[in-house]
């Protein structure tokens, strides 16, 4: 791994694979995974090898701070979309000729964002490779971009990092290992979540509620509503304090909203994990939170917990698809009750 790389949590596969790109790279790569797990980390390390920052410290540096003369990040105009006008500017900017380095690189940390119609004017400038160009594309699934872009890519999928992993990086950056511990089961396999966490003392709280959601759910509405109320003012100090300072208005508004999502899947994650012990130890095999009170599993019968990671799961979907997030949880709750 050279030290492009060395600050990167886990993929070493992906890093391996990206290290042997550098010196033949393919005009596009569209870095594919769920949020916070690195890959615009991942990216932007990439990019800063492509503009030779290997050997060149001061490239390395400069295209880190993303102030490099040949690369060009691109951020979505206001707080939602990259537009036609940004994408046209790149096919312009495209065919000029490099100022320092060998290539030029545009870097999309948010390429979901982009309209059919910037990705449709962006087409043509994949479609006829420029060796003197790279494009990095970073998003969550090739459903966000029209078929004929992501085919004009090279995927590198980004996968969720190993919580013994994410673990043991965080008690190398100097955290106890409890709370080492704590904060990767949080993270869900998110490096990136994981450091933004990592000095905040409310994650243990925040994964002894989702644990403590069997013992407390009801059939009834109002029972529901409540504990989606408390899950969701639990998370809030827990988002506003992973946002970095000083960001501008539009960046910390997608900040907050990745953020948001991230801990809610994590939060959901743990709720069903809850319920696969429960399932499992009754029925013979391991168990994933090992801290917990094994009696308190045998409460709900096997069918009840496998249909209730289910459910648990299925919300997952609806929380990503931006469903109305509180709705969500305290339907989910309710019928989580009416398992019991």
């Amino acid at each position: 791994m050279t030290g492009l790389f060395s600050d990167i949590i886990g993929h070493a596969g992906v890093i391996e694979l990206l290290e042997s790109e550098l010196s033949h790279p393919s005009q596009a790569y569209l870095f594919l995974g769920p949020e916070s797990v690195g890959k615009e980390a991942m990216a932007l390390r990439f990019a800063a090898g492509l503009l030779g920052g290997i050997e060149d410290e001061r490239a390395r540096r400069l295209a880190l701070a993303r102030v490099h003369p040949d690369l060009r990040v691109l951020e979505p105009e206001g707080a939602t979309s990259l537009g036609v006008d940004q994408a046209r500017d790149v096919v312009t900017r495209a065919s000029l000729a490099p100022i320092e380095a060998e290539r030029s690189v545009f870097l999309f940390p948010d390429a979901g964002a982009m309209t059919d119609s910037a990705a449709n004017a962006l087409l043509k400038t994949l479609e006829e490779p420029l060796g003197s160009v790279v494009f990095l594309l970073v998003t969550e699934s090739e459903d966000d971009f029209p078929p004929t872009v992501a085919s004009r890519c090279r995927s590198i999928h980004v996968g969720r990092v190993p919580h013994t992993e994410v673990a043991e990086a965080l008690v190398g950056r100097g955290l106890a290992p409890e709370a080492a511990e704590g904060v990767a089961l949080v993270s869900g396999g998110r490096p990136g979540l994981a450091l933004a966490l990592m000095s905040q003392p409310e994650v243990a709280r925040f994964r002894e509620l989702w644990l403590s959601i069997p013992g407390q759910v009801t059939p009834h509405p109002g029972d529901g509503q409540r504990l989606a109320t408390e899950v969701l003012e639990e998370l809030a100090p827990l988002v506003e304090d992973s946002i970095p300072d000083d960001l501008p208005k539009d960046k910390e508004q997608r900040a907050r909203r990745r953020a948001e999502m991230a801990l809610l899947v994590g939060g959901l994650e743990i709720l069903a994990s809850w319920y696969s012990d429960s399932a499992s130890l009754q029925l013979g095999g391991p168990i994933r939170n090992s801290d917990l009170d094994l009696a308190s599993l045998t409460d709900v019968a096997p069918r009840h917990a496998v249909s209730s990671a289910e459910a648990v799961l299925d919300a997952v979907v609806d929380i990503q698809a931006n469903l109305r997030r509180e709705l969500v949880l305290a339907n989910l709750f309710a019928n989580l009750g009416s398992h019991e």
